[in-house]
């Protein structure tokens, strides 16, 4: 049986708006906020195809569309491809550490030029942030799993993967990283260090989110293989149900 969850602070669907990732489509969030959830609480709603943010826990309640599919890794049957362990050689060099989560003044500047860079390049709008800003935006509430990956290289910090380390899974929330280092693939080597820390602790699946087939931006979900997608959208009471798919 599932695990009973605390009461939320509030539970709520937010207005339609236009699609930050499908501009044809319109949106919807369904969102219940908690101020504390355990790491194996927090899981029964991860593995529902739920995704934390700071306080928050969302999902999709769009009105017509249902092209975001939750997917995660089958992490005991993963088999790299040959580009992601090239990721791996090539970045060697890259230091990986897991971390309670901090902010710094490194921190700041990390995410800042990270932000710079990807708003030049998909035309985002520019969000700068600030140590009391970040702390509100990506380290609110009581959630022990909450965890970092910090990528450095010698002393400087070139990464930071923001992970909630439950149970039986990983969630992959947030990754920033420092343009310099693109051109050795950060994102995909940034999943391999997640899927070996997973492999480490015995841990069975890392989630990934929504992927997106047709968003550029969320289609590389599933290229790690074997991989699941969640049918629907079950309720607390109802069991999950994982498709096996092939990337």
């Amino acid at each position: 049986m599932p695990r009973r969850l605390p009461k939320e602070r509030f539970h709520m669907v937010e207005p339609e708006r236009s699609c930050s990732y499908l501009e044809e489509e319109t949106a919807a969030l369904e969102y219940r906020v908690y101020s504390s959830l355990a790491p194996e609480e927090l899981e029964e709603l991860i593995c529902r195809g739920w995704r934390r943010f700071g306080t928050a826990i969302f999902r999709p309640k769009c009105p017509a569309c249902s092209q975001c599919r939750p997917l995660r890794i089958d992490v005991k049957h993963f088999q790299p491809t040959k580009s992601q362990r090239r990721s791996l050689k090539k970045n060697q060099h890259v230091t990986v550490t897991l971390k309670n989560v901090q902010v710094t003044q490194q921190h700041i500047d990390l995410y800042n030029v990270w932000h710079r860079d990807m708003t030049d390049r998909r035309d985002w709008n520019l969000q700068q942030t600030n140590v009391f800003e970040y702390v509100e935006g990506f380290l609110g509430g009581d959630f022990p799993s909450l965890k970092e990956l910090q990528y450095r290289v010698e002393d400087r910090l070139v990464g930071v993967g923001l992970i909630d380390l439950m149970p039986k899974s990983i969630s992959s929330a947030y990754f920033y990283y420092d343009p310099e280092w693109r051109p050795l693939g950060p994102g995909t080597f940034s999943m391999m260090c997640e899927i070996e820390l997973a492999k480490r602790r015995g841990l069975d699946h890392i989630y990934l989110g929504y992927w997106i087939a047709a968003c550029p931006s969320m289609a590389y979900k599933n290229r790690f293989d074997p991989h699941e997608i969640l049918e629907g959208w079950p309720r607390d009471n109802e069991k999950p149900e994982w498709l096996r798919v092939k990337g």
